[in-house]
């Protein structure tokens, strides 16, 4: 298959809208992650989806709208804290998992009941949806398990030959996928956290917000052993949302998660580096700032795949504060990408 690359060009959007509608796979940018795009409701589209990624039929892809009033396409209701997170938080990277119509193909929705809804903050993909005038089913547009791609090159890398296009557009401002939050139930519950805090949503709805404890598993302090993260969920476990079942993130080389006090993280990275060169290891390091939480999130998968095209064999990543709740947003990513490899100094 011949992948075109497209520009952010009104002609350019036209001519992948119709690719779109014509059952076809193109990848586009978001303020996340670019997103590996197919209409919603045509169920062979979606299938290819899955195909082109490699990914596992039954984690669920989130649709992407460009108007509020598309909702009523996807799901019978909305409650009124529905309503007062679009008021808050859309367009921009916050995914709400809502009960579906029966119209959403199980093969979009991972087979479940419930349909994982978002309404991007980038202009492109807003004008794309538009365009294509269907909402459009999208996860991040790289070979499933590796990192997400928050650069045009990124998705050419990973996808030229194995879809029909890629609008090429900026990097991507965020860098970390959507907060998906579970609005189904009693309470709002994080299933995958980003940029959008819990905090932040509880300060729009006024109640308490919980983490699926799921993400605990994976948190340096949650209240579940880390350890009890590293292996796929049990069999017969659905997923929710994406990244709550599979392996995610993953570079290519082997890589550890540094955690504890700063200086110590930092000796301990140099020390490390300095064992493995000597025994002729090609090492890579990712190091922020103590409280640079916004530039890890942007910076986090690119660096990962920088250091991939590099041919590092080894990775040593220092652990950010998961208290902070962007922080625990990367930290999610960071853990999930060394296999939960974690040394503590």
């Amino acid at each position: 298959m011949k992948t075109k690359i497209l520009n952010t060009t009104k002609n350019d959007i036209l001519q992948a809208a119709a690719i779109i509608r014509s059952g076809g796979l193109v990848a586009f940018p978001t303020e996340t992650v670019y997103g590996l795009g197919a209409d919603a409701f045509n169920s062979e589209a979606v299938g290819n989806v899955y195909k082109a990624k490699g990914r596992p039929s039954d984690n669920p892809m989130i649709v992407h709208i460009c108007r509020a009033s598309d909702l009523g396409q996807l799901t019978p209701r909305l409650s009124p804290d529905i309503v007062t997170l679009i008021e808050n938080f859309w367009p921009g990277p916050l995914t709400m998992v809502l009960k579906k119509k029966p119209e959403v193909p199980d093969r979009t929705t991972g087979g479940l009941d419930t349909v994982a809804v978002r309404m991007p903050d980038s202009r492109a993909a807003l004008d794309l949806i538009a365009a294509a005038d269907c909402p459009i089913a999208a996860p991040s547009a790289n070979i499933s398990g590796g990192p997400s791609p928050t650069r045009s090159k990124d998705v050419i890398a990973d996808m030229d030959g194995r879809i029909e296009a890629v609008i090429c557009g900026d990097d991507c401002r965020v860098g970390i996928e959507s907060t998906v939050v579970d609005m189904t139930g009693e309470m709002p519950t994080i299933l995958r956290p980003g940029i959008i805090t819990a905090e932040n949503i509880e300060a729009a709805l006024g109640k308490e917000v919980r983490y699926d404890e799921t993400l605990l598993k994976g948190s340096l302090h949650g209240v579940l052993d880390p350890s009890s993260g590293a292996a796929d969920a049990p069999e017969g476990f659905k997923p929710k949302s994406p990244g709550m079942k599979y392996k995610h993130y993953s570079p290519k080389a082997e890589m550890t998660v540094i955690e504890g006090n700063r200086d110590n993280v930092k000796k301990e990275i140099e020390r490390l580096k300095g064992l493995n060169e000597k025994l002729g290891l090609k090492v890579g390091v990712i190091l922020f700032e103590e409280k640079a939480f916004i530039e890890a999130a942007h910076d986090f998968f690119a660096r990962l795949r920088d250091l991939d095209n590099e041919g590092v064999d080894l990775i040593l990543a220092g652990a950010l504060s998961d208290t902070d709740g962007v922080g625990f947003a990367v930290m999610n990513r960071m853990l999930k990408s060394a296999g939960y490899n974690i040394a503590r100094v």
